[in-house]
C-alpha cells in the first residue's frame, strides 16, 4: 500500500516561530497612527495588546522561540497530520501528487488555536483577566474561547450576525468552553448600537465585529483584544503548520511545486507558505497561490493602500489590498474569508510579485469540496474548501500538461459545523455572486483622503 498519512512525532515539533519579515527582498510601509497619520510606535498598541505580541509584531528576528507553556498546550494535538491525497488524484486522473496538511484535528476543528494558544498565555502572563474578540464562522472565536479555558482568562466574542445565525452550533461550542458570545452588530458597544439602528437588516461583517470588540477592550482596564488573522503575529503563529510539512515531505523525499491555501485575512495561507517561501526568496522556483471567495475578491481585485482594519476606523491604518472597510461582503458561507482586507504581509508579498491570487465562486467552491469528501472522506469547511478548489484546478491543469507536479494544501479546518451550508448547496439553494469591477470602484470612494502610501 501506497503511504498515505505522513506523521511527525511530539519531538520533532518546531520549537520557534518563523518571521517572515526578516527575509522580505523589499521592506513594508509600516503601520499609521489612525489620528496623526505617522507611524505607529510600541506604546501606541498597549491599550490592545500585552508587549510580548507587540514586540512580535515589530521583529525583525528571524526565528523566535516559543515558550514552554505554549508547546506542552499546542502538543494537545500537533503536530498534525500531512496526508497524501491518492483517492482524490485517482478521481481527476492527474498525474499530480496531492498532498494536504490537515488542521482539523485541534480542539476546536480549525488552525486557530495555534494563535490562540500564544496569545492567550502572553496575556495571562501580563496579568490581562479577560479577551474580547470577534469571529467570522465561529473558528476563530471557538479557539479562543478553548485557549483562555486553558489559561484561566474571560472571553467576549462578537459573532458576525449571519454566521451567528447559520452555525448554532459553533456559537454552542464557544459556550461549552466557558465564552460569551453575542450577535455583531450587538446592542452591547456604541458602535454596534449607532450601526445597529442605521442598518437594522445588516448581516454584519468581520470589519464590524472588530469594532465593536476593540471599543470593549480599550473600555475596560482588565481586558485586552485578540485578533485571529492579518496582524505579523498571528501570521508568526501559524507558520508551525509550514515547518512541520517541510519535515513531512522530507520523509517522503518531496517537496511542493505549487503551495495553496485559502485567504479572509491570511494566517493559514501564511502558516503553510512561508516557510516554504523563505526558499522561493532563495532563488527556489515554487508557485503559491492564496484562493478567495469572488464575491470577496480582496488580493484580486481589491486595491493595495492604506486602511483602516475595522468599520468604526478605530484601529491603525495598515497598507494592504483592501476593498474598504465600509464594505460588507454578500452572505456567503465561507464566513471566515468575508473581510475587506488583507494582512499586510500577504499583500506585500502579492505586490511584489512572489504570491498569485485567484477569486473563485461559491458553486465551484462547494462542487470540489464534495468531490474531496467523497473520495478522500473529510468534510472540509467552507473556507478551506477555496483551498481545495485550487488544488483541483492545479490538479487538472497538470493532467492537460501531462506533466508530473507535487502540490501542497493546506486544509485549515473541518465542515462538521457547516452543514447547513452543505444543506443548502445540495438542495440547490445556494447562488453566486462575483463582485464587479464597479462594485469595488464604488465601494473605495470612501477611502478619499486615506494615504496610498506612507511619504515621510
Amino acid at each position: 500500500m501506497p503511504e498515505t498519512k505522513i506523521y511527525l512525532s511530539e519531538k520533532e515539533m518546531p520549537k520557534q516561530w518563523y518571521n517572515i519579515a526578516a527575509d522580505l527582498p523589499t521592506p513594508m510601509q509600516p503601520p499609521l497612527h489612525p489620528g496623526t497619520r505617522q507611524p505607529i510606535g510600541p506604546d501606541d498598541l498597549t491599550p490592545l495588546f500585552p508587549m510580548e505580541l507587540i514586540m512580535q509584531e515589530v521583529s525583525q528576528e528571524r526565528f523566535i522561540d516559543i515558550p514552554e507553556p505554549v508547546m506542552e498546550a499546542l502538543s494537545i494535538w500537533r503536530p498534525s497530520p500531512m496526508i497524501r491525497a491518492h483517492r482524490l488524484e485517482k478521481f481527476l486522473g492527474t498525474p499530480a501528487k496531492i498532498y494536504f496538511k490537515y488542521e482539523g484535528v485541534s480542539p476546536t476543528g480549525s488552525h486557530k488555536p495555534n494563535t490562540a494558544i500564544p496569545q492567550a498565555y502572553y496575556n495571562k502572563r501580563e496579568g490581562v483577566k479577560r479577551l474580547a474578540t470577534e469571529t467570522g464562522a465561529g473558528q476563530w472565536g471557538s479557539s479562543l474561547a478553548f485557549a483562555s479555558a486553558i489559561f484561566g482568562l474571560e472571553c467576549k466574542v462578537y459573532m458576525v450576525r449571519i454566521s451567528f445565525d447559520q452555525k448554532p452550533y459553533r456559537k454552542a461550542l464557544m459556550e461549552t468552553f466557558g465564552a460569551s458570545i453575542v450577535a455583531s452588530p450587538s446592542t452591547d458597544t456604541e458602535f454596534g448600537k449607532m450601526y445597529s439602528e442605521k442598518n437594522p437588516d445588516s448581516p454584519g461583517s468581520l470589519g464590524i465585529a472588530i469594532s465593536e470588540a476593540v471599543e470593549d477592550a480599550v473600555g475596560r482596564e482588565d481586558t485586552k483584544y485578540a485578533l485571529g488573522s492579518v496582524l505579523n503575529h498571528v501570521l508568526l503563529h501559524q507558520t508551525i503548520i509550514g515547518q512541520e510539512a517541510m519535515k513531512q515531505m522530507d520523509i517522503v523525499n518531496d517537496y511542493p511545486d505549487v503551495v495553496i491555501g485559502c485567504v479572509g485575512g491570511g494566517s493559514n495561507f501564511a502558516g503553510i507558505a512561508f516557510p516554504f517561501l523563505r526558499d522561493k526568496i532563495a532563488g527556489k522556483e515554487i508557485k503559491f497561490l492564496a484562493t478567495e471567495p469572488a464575491s470577496c475578491p480582496t488580493l484580486t481585485k481589491g486595491e493595495f493602500r492604506y486602511d483602516f482594519g475595522d468599520t468604526a476606523m478605530m484601529t491603525p491604518l495598515v497598507p494592504m489590498h483592501t476593498l474598504g472597510h465600509n464594505f460588507v461582503p454578500p452572505a456567503i458561507h465561507a464566513g471566515g474569508l468575508r473581510y475587506h482586507g488583507g494582512a499586510p504581509l500577504i499583500s506585500h508579498l502579492v505586490n511584489t510579485g512572489l504570491i498569485e491570487a485567484e477569486a473563485y465562486s461559491q458553486l465551484d467552491v462547494f462542487k470540489s469540496a464534495l468531490d474531496f469528501t467523497r473520495t478522500e472522506g473529510i468534510i472540509p469547511a467552507p473556507e478551506s474548501s477555496h483551498a481545495i478548489h485550487g488544488a483541483v484546478v492545479e490538479a487538472l491543469r497538470a493532467k492537460e500538461e501531462g506533466k508530473e507536479k507535487t502540490i501542497l494544501f493546506n486544509l485549515s479546518g473541518h465542515g462538521y459545523f457547516d452543514m447547513a451550508a452543505y444543506t443548502n448547496y445540495l438542495s440547490g439553494n445556494l447562488i453566486d455572486h462575483a463582485m464587479t469591477d464597479e462594485e469595488v470602484s464604488e465601494n473605495l470612494k470612501s477611502l478619499e483622503g486615506l494615504p496610498m502610501q506612507f511619504t515621510g
